[in-house]
């Protein structure tokens, strides 16, 4: 495996911001390092800084949210799971899955019932089960709407965000040492972006409690980084990039992400179109549409579907991801700095 390279002084910047406490930061000083891993390239640019930073690979571990759920599949990419694994195994680090029971869908269909319980995948290979029984009784029926405000849009909240700080609030490990929690927002995505903190305490940190304590930090290590930089790091680490940028996707979110384009879900629906008829069954069904002016069949029908490989299409649409992680014939994907209809 190729070693990594040392980061050039101009880039040193990116650690400059201070801590909590007041003290500058310096990205080597924790115990554990948690990559919030999507599969998408700024989640991995995040793994490479690390490894490019000389943390220990041992105390790397990614966690990959299951939109999902372990459950009949909705919106997500079927391969991703298992590309998120693929990447793990090949730069030899740890990769933990978590998801809210039931997924995106169980989620959705909310009749006057609390939101259901968390699962989390531990180090001692227990699977373990948080909540169930919390807060109160409440009625989705509808799509998450694209909005800044995480309680419209709670596909962010309550499938990623939530599951991420009840995996730490529930492990005691987390109450030794100090963690630091990376993410891959960057600046130039939207404008709400660019105001969020480089570093900052995490939702899940206690650092100050009387009872017990919980040291963990949030670092937005990408934050101030551009497209063709986050390329350039993954063509030098030689990653293969998730199938979904091969097909045109400028972003690797859900392959039916609702800040989705026209031409997003023309492709998806192309490429699944047994999908495409569910999800606008459940448009019709709760008389609210993903998007707020128009359904996914007008979207479909206004938009131009990629010209897509069949072998692409077969590698995104597999439960499998059958490609070696590290490709020494790298090439940039035709979705580089493409239609990204990326978060507000």
């Amino acid at each position: 495996m190729r070693k990594p390279t040392k980061l050039m002084s101009d880039q040193l910047q990116l650690f400059e911001p201070e801590t909590a406490e007041g003290e500058g930061f310096d990205p080597l000083a924790y115990d554990r390092y948690v990559v919030a891993m999507s599969g998408g390239k700024d989640s991995m640019g995040s793994l490479l800084q690390l490894l490019d930073l000389g943390v220990e690979r041992d105390k790397i571990e990614l966690w990959h949210h299951l939109v999902d759920g372990r459950e009949d599949r909705l919106m997500d990419w079927p391969v991703t799971p298992d590309y998120c694994w693929t990447i793990a195994e090949a730069l030899d680090v740890e990769i933990f899955f978590s998801w809210k029971v039931g997924g995106f869908r169980g989620e959705m269909l909310r009749d006057e019932e609390k939101t259901a319980a968390v699962r989390f995948e531990t180090p001692s290979g227990e699977v373990k089960e948080v909540g169930g029984n919390n807060g109160a009784k409440n009625t989705r029926r509808m799509f998450p709407q694209v909005s800044g405000n995480l309680q419209v849009r709670w596909c962010s909240s309550y499938l990623k965000i939530d599951v991420a700080s009840i995996a730490i609030r529930n492990q005691k490990r987390f109450e030794r040492g100090k963690t630091l929690f990376v993410t891959g927002e960057r600046a130039e995505e939207s404008a709400r972006r660019e105001k969020q903190s480089v570093l900052e305490p995490h939702d899940a940190d206690l650092r100050n409690g009387s009872r017990k304590t919980r040291y963990v930090d949030h670092w937005r290590p990408m934050h101030s980084w551009g497209e063709e930089e986050v390329w350039e790091l993954l063509r030098r680490w030689q990653i293969n990039p998730h199938p979904a940028y091969r097909l045109g996707w400028g972003r690797c979110s859900c392959m039916w992400c609702i800040f989705g384009s026209n031409d997003q879900f023309a492709s998806a629906a192309e490429i699944d179109p047994e999908m495409a008829r569910r999800i606008a069954d459940y448009e019709e069904e709760f008389g609210t549409t993903i998007k707020r002016d128009r359904s996914v069949p007008e979207m479909v029908e206004e938009g131009e579907a990629y010209d897509m490989k069949e072998e692409d299409i077969d590698a995104a649409l597999s439960e499998t991801f059958d490609e070696p992680a590290i490709v020494e014939d790298w090439s940039l994907p035709k979705g580089a700095f493409g239609d990204t209809a990326g978060p507000s």
